[in-house]
């Protein structure tokens, strides 16, 4: 005899949907949260929430953050739901201003996390938790000043001296040849990371199978399982803790902690001072041996993880956008030809020298890149969470401590309201005119507040001497593998071209008739 019947078959019938019913009780427990205080919400799926796109890695969560923004026309902000819990995502400028500036003081703390057991993730820059964060903020600060960042550049003409050597090697002629420009954007920044921040002369573009280009590339390669480990770091931490995920990956970590502790160790032994990124963890590492700060060490894997993150969020944030920028181009000859007219008349200003103030003072080129990060910024979404219960203002909605709050970065860039007709690639957008009249806060690429990225001038840097090297002597063009439109990966939450390659046409050009 079974336990409830008479028949087992029928008995397991009845345990399973019993179990069914109470699982999707409590799944569905908290649905209506955000009804029941007066905010606009999407009706969520049992079990997925709102989620399920991204969960089966068919829209990045960038666009879906995007297509939310649009469906909550002229509200403020509309909740949903990741399975059982509440998000909010805000649409207001002013009060994202709030969150990212003025009442920072308690929404310090991104949403998003590493695992715990991962130090070399969990103790990034980007993931690290008050107070520790401010502190290491604070103390790698000094790498991205202006006085470093001049030193620095006569490395970063080093490295684009390599990039001019591989593509005269390739002989292009009046046809051109189809790159993957990607691939040798990618290149040219992994070769200034290397030498800026680490002092390693690598050049990859006599050797693409470096192991620095190696692990990187794997680092961030674009499949289902590590489009499922961004979506977990960025929207389920509890899952990156259980399912013990590493940020970069399980053979990228162990290259990671190899490579910077072999060259901290060298650069301690011998003395030696470039006044780059290593010497200033060796500096953290001397000055606050003894200290720690709510379990962060000035040591071992936690120091290791600022020169991982740099390693990472350098070469590939980079590449990306200076890819895009090419592709754009591609497109739109006229705009192409205006930017090379304004190079060109640099360098003969110059005599032919690119110089760090020069870059500066190009205004075009500063336009056309600020309309690709427009575009495609590297992150399309920013995210924050309530420390403290928080009256939003303006409003009767109270948020509770721990609520996620996420900024849809992407829905602002092309919101019509600020930017008309926001396909369309318009460097004039940037202009000083338009720039004056638009509002704070719905243009921010690469965040903005205290959280604003650390190394968003190096950034820039490196994007505009990669075009001024390229656009200087060669044209690009679409051909037949461009992709148009473009469209982004789905399985990464970083904005990348889907399979991860910009094809265009690049051809030899006469400078002097130009």
């Amino acid at each position: 005899m079974a336990l409830i019947t008479e028949y087992w078959t029928l008995d397991g019938i009845i345990i399973l949907t019993i179990l069914i019913i109470i699982a999707y009780l409590y799944m569905t427990r908290n649905f209506k949260y955000w009804k029941k205080r007066g905010v606009l919400e999407i009706p969520p799926t049992p079990f997925v929430g709102n989620f399920m796109e991204c969960l089966l890695l068919q829209k990045p969560p960038s666009y879906f953050l995007k297509d939310l923004y649009e469906r909550a026309k002229d509200e403020p902000y509309i909740g949903f739901y990741i399975f059982d819990k509440p998000f909010l995502l805000l649409r207001d400028h002013e009060l994202i201003k709030h969150v990212l500036i003025k009442d920072f003081n308690i929404f310090f703390d991104r949403y998003a996390t590493g695992n715990p057991n991962d130090r070399i993730g969990h103790a990034t820059l980007f993931f690290l938790k008050n107070p520790a964060w401010k502190i290491i903020r604070t103390k790698l600060t000094s790498f991205f000043t202006s006085s470093r960042l001049k030193k620095m550049f006569g490395l970063m003409l080093e490295c684009g001296k390599h990039l001019d050597e591989y593509l005269d090697s390739l002989k292009l002629n009046d046809k051109g040849q189809i790159m993957d420009v990607r691939d040798v954007s990618s290149k040219l920044t992994m070769d200034v990371i290397c030498n800026t921040a680490f002092g390693l002369d690598v050049n990859t573009f006599k050797d693409p199978n470096t192991d620095f280009r190696r692990y990187g590339k794997m680092m961030i390669k674009n499949n289902y399982v590590r489009g499922w480990e961004w979506l977990a770091m960025f929207f389920l931490p509890g899952i990156t803790r259980m399912a013990n995920l590493k940020l970069f990956g399980e053979e990228t970590t162990v290259f990671l902690r190899k490579i910077f502790s072999e060259t901290i160790t060298r650069r301690m032994e011998s003395g030696e001072k470039r006044y780059d990124l290593i010497d200033i963890l060796i500096e953290l590492k001397k000055n606050n041996s003894d200290e720690e700060v709510e379990g962060f060490k000035f040591d071992g894997d936690d120091l290791m993880a600022q020169a991982a993150s740099f390693f990472a969020a350098g070469f590939d944030t980079s590449a990306i956008p200076i890819a895009l920028t090419l592709y754009e181009l591609a497109l739109q000859p006229e705009i192409q030809s205006t930017l090379r007219k304004e190079i060109l008349e640099a360098l003969n200003d110059s005599d032919g020298e690119i110089t760090y103030d020069m870059i500066r003072s190009l205004s075009y080129l500063d336009m056309v890149v600020s309309e690709t990060l427009r575009k495609y910024p590297s992150l399309g979404f920013l995210n924050r969470m309530t420390m403290q219960t928080y009256e939003v203002p303006n409003s009767n909605l109270v948020l509770e401590k721990g609520t996620p709050v996420y900024i849809p970065m992407l829905g602002l860039h092309y919101d019509p309201e600020y930017f008309p007709e926001p396909h369309k690639f318009d460097p004039e957008r940037f202009n000083e005119e338009n720039k004056r009249n638009r509002p704070p806060c719905v243009y921010f690429p690469f965040g903005e507040g205290p959280h604003v990225c650390i190394g968003n001038r190096f950034g820039l840097l490196v994007i505009k001497l990669t075009l001024i090297k390229i656009l200087s002597k060669y044209e690009v063009t679409p051909c037949e593998k461009t992709m148009i439109p473009m469209i982004a990966d789905p399985t990464t939450s970083l904005t990348t071209p889907l399979n991860g390659v910009i094809y265009l046409n690049m051809r030899k050009i006469n400078t002097a008739a130009n």
